[in-house]
């Protein structure tokens, strides 16, 4: 495709409602996006969003940071994108997002960035507007958001969660960045855990909240505990939290191949809406 000039800009803070506009079009799929959006990246952090505009009109978005995550882009757009963060491929640790837009965006970088370390192709988006306990699901009393003075508490079970995910620890040598960041979590009251023996047994994370959608992540229980039947109702404890603290619509994405956890999943009431590929560099 040949190009005179890039037609891709940064997004500026008065650009923030039609960009919000523009996630509400798939929720589920662009809440993380959305979220960083109302947190002020904007201000904050210039440069991390871009835009792409027909007719004077907001119609594609890129979140462009650590991770890469393209938000309703069509294939000439993606391509307008990969031309725009190419150099910066260094910065990056993911591409993640639904599943065409990535394969697509991927498909432009990879001559550049790749090989990736992993590509993820099919994670099966779901979501859910329905309380547990309105479908008779059990909840683990147990769970409840964690406190400022149990992170280095939750802090094993986190690294564990990473590491098992994504296949290298979250840290090398000091972990008072990733402390840092889980306090941050613990502090909004976005870490819900049950507590066993003075140990985190179970732990999630809501990464993002926006427009009345919340996305969990993290979903982590302790090896020793797996395939006893004590997922479905921990997991329902948080949906049910989430759902009547934060936002009834509750969203997530899972390893297709992670049959356990889409099984857990589905029993609290999660239904596919899509799919998402992330792709590991």
């Amino acid at each position: 495709m040949l190009r005179t000039r890039n037609p891709v800009h940064a997004l500026t803070a008065s650009e923030r409602d039609a960009a919000l506009e523009l996630c509400a079009r798939n929720l589920p799929a662009n809440v993380f996006v959305a979220a960083r959006l109302l947190e002020g990246v904007l201000t904050t952090q210039p440069g991390t969003v871009l835009g792409h505009k027909v007719d004077g009109r907001l119609e594609a978005l890129c979140w462009s940071s650590a991770n890469l995550v393209p938000v309703e882009a069509d294939e000439s757009e993606l391509a307008y994108f990969a031309d725009r963060v190419r150099r910066w491929r260094r910065h990056c640790a993911s591409i993640l997002g639904p599943a065409d837009q990535v394969a697509e965006l991927w498909r432009h970088l990879a001559p550049s960035w790749g090989p990736a370390r992993a590509v993820r192709a099919n994670q099966p988006l779901m979501s859910t507007m329905e309380l547990p306990s309105s479908l008779g699901v059990e909840l683990d009393p147990r769970v409840r958001p964690a406190t400022v003075g149990e992170v280095d508490l939750v802090m094993p079970a986190a690294a564990h969660m990473f590491e098992g995910e994504i296949g290298y620890p979250p840290y090398s040598g000091s972990g008072a960045a990733y402390r840092t960041a889980l306090l941050a979590l613990i502090d909004r009251g976005h870490t819900f855990v049950a507590v066993e023996d003075g140990d985190v047994v179970f732990k999630a994370d809501v990464g993002s909240v926006a427009l009345g959608c919340a996305q969990i992540q993290g979903v982590w229980l302790a090896p020793h505990l797996r395939g006893q039947g004590l997922a479905a109702p921990l997991m329902a404890s948080v949906v049910e939290q989430v759902m009547t603290t934060r936002a009834r619509w509750v969203t997530l994405y899972v390893n297709d191949f992670n049959a356990s956890a889409r099984a857990t999943y589905r029993h609290v009431g999660f239904e596919d809406v899509g799919t998402f590929s992330t792709v590991l560099l």
